[in-house]
């Protein structure tokens, strides 16, 4: 009797794994045919969806900018008007005159078109000098301007009621196109050109100097 009982509570207990294991696997199956229907799933391979805009991180902008030091916090300092915090390597005392280095960085936000959408970051500062001049001399070193031939991409006219635009289009170094309006006499000159002559300020990261942005800063002729 007790062997019976054994044999009919074991096919009890068969029977129910099988049941759980078929509904874990319709349910899994319901789960897969839910997502890939749905046009946000990450199961969908649809080959015309938009591709995302690519977004990089540069070095904008330096200036120098005068202050005076406010309170000492252990090995920092507070820098009037502003109050920003910085390490006194200057070893300065409350009240001292002080230049600081300031620093501006810009989020590219490039399409498919290569035409970008720039937000610029708040001024931070990054580093203190006891004089107006050594402040000075690095910022050179910072913001260097060169002139160099770019491409040029082409050049357009636009036109509203009675008023005509000219604008031309170039490649910058790091692949990015800007837009410049230009007049008619500089439009006919470019019109069958491939390349012009401009002039760019690069401005180099105070971390790693050899990562720098250049910027347009007008035509060289």
């Amino acid at each position: 009797m007790k062997m019976e009982q054994v044999m009919i509570v074991n096919s009890v207990a068969r029977t129910i794994r099988n049941s759980v294991t078929v509904c874990c696997v319709l349910l899994t199956l319901l789960l897969l045919s839910a997502c890939s229907g749905s046009q946000d799933s990450v199961f969908h391979t649809d080959s015309t969806a938009e591709t995302t805009d690519n977004v990089s991180r540069v070095p904008w902008d330096y200036r120098v900018v005068e202050g005076t030091v406010g309170d000492l916090i252990g090995s920092d300092m507070t820098v009037l008007p502003d109050n920003e915090l910085l390490p006194n390597d200057g070893n300065y005392a409350t009240g001292d005159k002080i230049w600081t280095l300031q620093f501006m960085d810009a989020e590219l936000v490039t399409d498919a078109d290569k035409r970008n959408d720039i937000r610029l970051s708040s001024w931070e500062a990054i580093k203190s000098y006891g004089d107006q001049k050594t402040a000075a001399a690095d910022l050179t070193n910072l913001k260097v301007s060169i002139t160099t031939d770019v491409d040029l991409v082409g050049v357009y006219k636009t036109k509203l009621k009675d008023k005509t635009r000219n604008f031309a289009v170039i490649q910058l170094p790091s692949g990015n196109r800007i837009k410049q309006p230009i007049d008619d006499k500089r439009f006919t000159a470019m019109e069958k050109q491939k390349t012009v002559s401009v002039v760019l300020e690069e401005v180099h990261d105070f971390a790693d100097y050899d990562s720098a942005y250049a910027k347009f800063r007008g035509w060289a002729n």
